[in-house]
C-alpha cells in the first residue's frame, strides 16, 4: 500500500491519514499500534514504512506494459552484456546474473520467482558457489535484490537491478570489509589490460553454461567468456579479447590455447575465431595452417566433458537437490500433521454420543469486551490496561517485555525462515 502511495505521487501525511482511519482494514496493524502504544508509536511506524517503500520504488522501474517490460529487459540484457566482469568471482557473478535474467524473461518483467537450487541447476554451478555470487557481487553492486524469502513449495521473490551502486571490478569479501581483499590469482584486481567496456553474447553463454562441458575443473566460465565475445565479433586479437571479454592476458592465452586443443577456436595470423559449428562443441582442424598434433577435434559437449572428467555433474548436482526437496517436502508434511491432543467431553442426548468443544483459555465472553478493543475486568468491572482483544476475538497479554514492533519480527521470521531454508 505505501509503495502504491509512492508511486501515485502521494505524500506522507496521506499515508497516514489512509492507515490511521477506522475504517479502512489495510491500516489495521496501524491501528492497533496506536491503540496500545499511542500515536506517537504509530506515526514512526508509518514513517518507517513510508522510508521503506520510498527507497524502493525509487529503486525499481515503472512497467507501463507488457512491450515496454520487453523493452526493459532488453536494456537490462544489453547492459549485462557491455559490463566488465572481472576474475573468477565476477565471471561466476554473470552466469548467475544470467540465469536469473532466463527467469525474468519467462516471468515478463524483472520481478521473478527462483529457488537458489533452481537458479544453482541453470547457471551449472555449485549451490555454496551461488550463495558467494549473491553475497560478494551481486547485491552489493545492485543487480540482484531478494524481495522475499521462499517457503514451502514456493521459490524466493526476486528484481533484477541495473548494477549501479558498485562496480563488478570491484568486488566486495565476504564480510563487507577490507579484511579479504581482492585476491590477484583471482584476476580481482583492476587491471589497466581490460576495457571499461566489454562486448559478449551473453545469451550464447546461458545456452552453453550449465553443460558439464563447462563445470569448474572443465573449460570453466572464461571459455564461455571468450566464445561469447568471438560469437558477437569474429577475428579478434587477443588484445582485442582481453578488452571485449574481461580477461586478463594470461588467462586469454590459456583459455585459447584450450579452445584451439579442442578445434573450437582457430588461430589466422594474429586474430581469433571460431569453428564453424563451436557453439555444438564440434571442433574443427585449422585450414589456413597445418594442424597442430595437439589438436583433437571434438565430437561435441559431451565429449569435451569426458575429457575433463566433469561428465556427471549436472546429473548429479539435479539428483542431489531433487533428494534435498523431497527431504525439505517430507518435513513440511510432518510439521503440517502435528497437532496438539484436544482435551474432548462426550454426552449422551437421545441415545446418540455429542461431542461437546471445550472453551479456549483465550477466549472471553461477550460482557467482558469494552469499546475500542479493551478487556473489563470481571471483578472490579474497570478496563484492564494489561488486557487488549485481537481482530480475531482472542484475547491478548500486553507484558513490559513486548517492544518488538511488526518490522522487527517480521525480520526475525525471515531469518527463521532463511535458516530453515539452509538446513533443508
Amino acid at each position: 500500500m505505501a509503495c502504491h502511495v509512492a508511486r501515485a505521487g502521494g505524500t506522507l501525511d496521506q499515508l497516514t491519514h489512509l492507515l490511521l482511519h477506522p475504517e479502512h482494514e489495510g491500516g489495521r496493524h496501524a491501528q492497533n499500534i496506536a491503540l496500545r502504544s499511542g500515536q506517537a508509536r504509530a506515526r514512526d511506524y508509518i514513517h518507517r514504512v513510508w522510508a521503506s517503500a520510498s527507497t524502493a520504488v525509487s529503486s525499481t522501474a515503472a512497467v507501463e506494459s507488457r512491450h515496454h517490460a520487453h523493452e526493459d529487459l532488453a536494456a537490462l540484457h544489453d547492459r549485462i552484456e557491455t559490463t566488465p566482469w572481472h576474475g573468477e568471482r565476477g565471471r561466476t557473478a554473470l552466469r548467475v546474473l544470467r540465469a536469473h535474467l532466463n527467469f525474468a524473461e519467462t516471468a515478463g518483467g524483472r520481478r521473478h520467482a527462483a529457488s537458489e537450487r533452481q537458479a544453482a541447476e541453470e547457471a551449472g554451478i555449485s549451490r555454496q558457489t551461488l550463495r558467494n555470487a549473491y553475497e560478494t557481487v551481486l547485491k552489493p553492486g545492485g543487480w540482484l535484490r531478494r524481495l522475499r524469502v521462499g517457503h514451502g513449495h514456493e521459490g524466493s521473490t526476486w528484481y533484477l537491478g541495473d548494477g549501479h551502486e558498485h562496480p563488478t571490478g570491484t568486488p566486495m569479501s565476504h564480510n563487507g570489509t577490507t579484511q579479504f581483499p581482492p585476491d590477484p590469482d583471482l584476476e580481482e584486481w583492476p587491471s589497466h589490460e581490460t576495457a571499461p567496456t566489454a562486448d559478449i553474447d551473453s545469451t550464447v553463454i546461458s545456452h552453453l553454461m550449465a553443460h558439464d562441458a563447462f563445470a569448474h575443473h572443465g573449460l570453466g566460465s572464461s571459455a564461455l567468456m571468450i566464445i561469447g565475445a568471438l560469437h558477437v565479433r569474429p577475428s579478434q586479437t587477443v588484445n582485442e579479447l582481453i578488452a571485449t571479454s574481461s580477461v586478463s592476458r594470461a588467462t586469454a592465452y590459456r583459455t585459447l590455447q584450450r579452445l584451439a586443443a579442442h578445434g573450437l577456436a582457430h588461430q589466422t595470423s594474429r586474430t581469433w575465431s571460431l569453428a564453424p559449428r563451436a557453439l555444438e562443441g564440434i571442433g574443427q582442424t585449422g585450414t589456413d595452417a597445418a594442424p597442430s598434433p595437439k589438436t583433437l577435434p571434438a565430437r561435441g559437449w559431451d565429449d569435451i566433458a569426458h575429457r575433463y572428467s566433469t561428465t556427471g555433474t549436472a546429473a548429479h548436482r539435479k539428483a542431489l537437490h531433487a533428494a534435498e526437496r523431497a527431504a525439505y517436502r517430507q518435513a513440511l508434511e510432518q510439521l503440517s500433521e502435528h497437532r496438539t491432543k484436544a482435551m474432548v467431553m462426550v454426552i449422551v442426548h437421545n441415545g446418540r454420543h455429542v461431542l461437546v468443544p471445550t472453551p479456549r483459555a483465550d477466549e472471553i465472553p461477550p460482557e467482558w469486551h469494552a469499546p475500542s478493543g479493551a478487556v473489563l475486568n470481571p471483578t472490579t468491572g474497570r478496563i484492564d490496561p494489561e488486557w487488549s482483544v485481537a481482530t480475531d476475538g482472542r484475547l491478548i497479554l500486553i507484558t513490559p517485555a513486548d517492544q518488538r514492533t511488526y518490522d522487527e519480527l517480521v525480520t526475525a521470521h525471515t531469518q527463521a525462515l532463511a535458516e530453515w531454508e539452509s538446513a533443508a
